[in-house]
């Protein structure tokens, strides 16, 4: 056991990582609280309209699918590491004004709409550059195991943030919980500053003139023409936009179909948050870019159990649902980040990775309206059912593809215990 952990945390052995880690726990559970003091905000200054939910959704992710390509380029280009003070900046200076609003009762629904539309544009700067920038931090060969590190703590903010969050709504109301998000935002920028840049694991910046040179275009390019980095990314882009909403589906699902308050809502998203960090520690030990049928496998049960969620007609069974939901959601999505990172040539990782992102969230502004809209006119559960209906019908599609372009065949083997299994071909 103590070797099983000592290889699953190895990344945190590493100094500059072990101070990225730790200001990103802080600042992320301070995030996850004020998505759900937001989310409650929202309901109660539009009466209860889930529409008014994916308007902020639309709006808090509408930057990313406008600005993250460039923010690519500019991670190919400049310092990262200043890149994510800028950005962190300008988010504590976000959260500290919202906060302000908040506590002095002059908050107004436009008023968060602004804020969820410049949340977006520090979000669009900040998250690929953060993607990029964790291989200067640990290296290749650390990479896999820093990745679900990652994952790891962006789901144990998950687990806390809301959890917290639901309680301290019920106890204080909305105000406080959006003074501690502008107070964690704190901690990645001294732990940035904190940072020993002679042990990052980067290469010189190129001259000025040759910085000009990394195109977006150029980018977009070397996707296109690597079909192994194209289809997680193209199947990402489905899930994301269709699936992965559960900010806005759990807030409408307690509210109007349980009628349950706050806390119960914090319960949907710590039910989700548990499974979805129990995914990102069983991706630790990978010491190997993950194979094509890893992430379509995970794709299938991620579609079925976010299908089974929406069908559930108990509050007991949604909570129980969340949980294989969450572990394969993340599992899915960092099996693809990994097979896209360790795959990828390091002058194009940041516009690659920019792309990723653009994928991962920048489909929300795009689903997220049309999701709310299906939750208020047929209800919370339709939404998220056939969202899961479309994912699942995506990553069927996508094994069928593969299947035929690889030759390979997919068998079912029922003793000792049942599991599908590809023979590849000539192994028959």
């Amino acid at each position: 056991m103590q070797a099983k952990l000592s290889t699953m945390f190895q990344s945190l052995r590493v100094r500059n990582y072990r101070l990225f880690a730790t200001g990103q726990l802080i600042k992320l559970i301070g995030v996850w609280m004020m998505f759900i003091a937001q989310d409650w905000l929202v309901l109660e200054l539009s009466d209860n309209s889930a529409t008014a939910l994916g308007v902020v959704t639309a709006l808090q992710f509408t930057p990313v699918l406008l600005l993250t390509l460039l923010s690519g380029r500019l991670a190919d280009r400049y310092d990262k590491r200043m890149l994510l003070f800028v950005a962190n900046a300008f988010w504590t200076v976000l959260a500290l004004a919202m906060s302000v609003l908040v506590l002095t009762g002059l908050v107004q629904l436009w008023h968060v709409f602004t804020f969820a539309a410049l949340l977006g544009v520090a979000n669009a700067v900040e998250t690929p550059v953060r993607q990029a920038f964790v291989s200067e931090l640990v290296g290749m060969p650390l990479l896999p195991n820093a990745l679900s590190l990652n994952a790891a703590v962006f789901n144990s903010a998950r687990i806390v943030g809301p959890a917290v969050a639901g309680l301290a709504i019920a106890a204080v109301d909305v105000g406080p919980v959006f003074l501690v998000t502008a107070l964690s935002s704190i901690a990645p920028l001294v732990n940035v500053v904190r940072m020993r840049t002679d042990e990052l694991h980067r290469k010189e910046l190129p001259p000025v003139g040759e910085r000009d040179q990394a195109r977006v275009v150029d980018g977009l390019r070397y996707v296109a023409r690597r079909p192994d980095i194209l289809l997680p990314m193209l199947l990402m882009s489905v899930i994301g936009m269709s699936l992965f909403n559960f900010q806005l589906t759990l807030a409408a699902l307690a509210k109007t179909v349980f009628q349950t308050g706050a806390a119960s809502f914090g319960l949907f998203s710590t039910a989700l948050a548990v499974g979805a960090l129990v995914g990102a520690l069983a991706g630790t030990g990978r010491r190997s870019r993950p194979s094509v049928w890893l992430v379509l496998g995970a794709a299938i049960g991620c579609a079925s159990f976010g299908t089974l969620v929406g069908l559930a007609p108990a509050y007991w069974m949604v909570v129980s649902l969340l949980l294989p939901t969450g572990f394969f959601m993340v599992f899915f999505a960092q099996a693809s980040n990994q097979r896209v990172q360790l795959g990828v040539d390091a002058s194009f990782r940041g516009r690659v990775m920019a792309l990723w992102v653009l994928v991962f969230l920048g489909t929300n502004p795009v689903g997220a309206p049309i999701i709310g809209w299906v939750a208020e006119r047929f209800g919370a559960g339709a939404s998220i059912w056939a969202g899961g209906l479309i994912s699942l019908t995506a990553a069927l599609l996508a094994l069928a593809w593969q299947l035929r372009r690889s030759g390979a065949r997919l068998r079912l083997r029922v003793l000792p215990m049942p599991r599908f299994y590809v023979v590849s071909p000539g192994a028959e």
